[in-house]
């Protein structure tokens, strides 16, 4: 599973030109399910997601996580996270999750976030988005459960 988090002043995803979901202050995270990802890898990330210390503290040193601040989190899927792009011009997808598999796995990662008490909005999985963002710093961090 592949998860690039965005400290963000806001954020919001639109579905035919319609907003479905927007957030303030916190974190978009963009989950990329892969075909061995599991549960516990959904939890694991989702976990590490909510208490990374990418937000500052009094001093501006990034030393707080999203719990911490009570921040919000703007979670979408995007299964192009998973793409090899190793031969050719032409990213492969193979890797990627059926849609089945990686809706119940993005549910799960969603859910954590939940259990945790953070204010969750979310795209729409499998839908076409259009996603706006204001980054902070900028702040963007790729988390491989592969290298947890």
């Amino acid at each position: 599973m592949i998860v690039l988090l965005q400290r963000v002043k806001e954020a919001s995803v639109y579905v035919n030109l319609e907003i479905i979901g927007n957030i303030k202050k916190g974190l978009l995270i963009y989950i990329g399910v892969s075909k061995n990802d599991t549960y516990n890898e959904a939890i694991l990330l989702a976990n590490k997601c909510a208490n990374i210390r990418i937000f500052n503290d009094n001093s501006g040193k990034m030393n707080r996580s999203l719990l911490e601040t009570q921040g919000s989190c703007l979670i979408v899927s995007q299964f192009t996270l998973c793409a090899n792009t190793s031969k050719g011009q032409r990213p492969s997808f193979m890797k990627a999750a059926n849609s089945k598999k990686a809706k119940k796995i993005y549910n799960s990662f969603i859910n954590q976030f939940h259990e945790n008490k953070i204010k969750v909005a979310t795209g729409l999985f499998g839908e076409n988005m259009d996603v706006h963002s204001v980054n902070d710093g900028p702040v963007t961090l790729i988390i491989n459960s592969n290298n947890q």
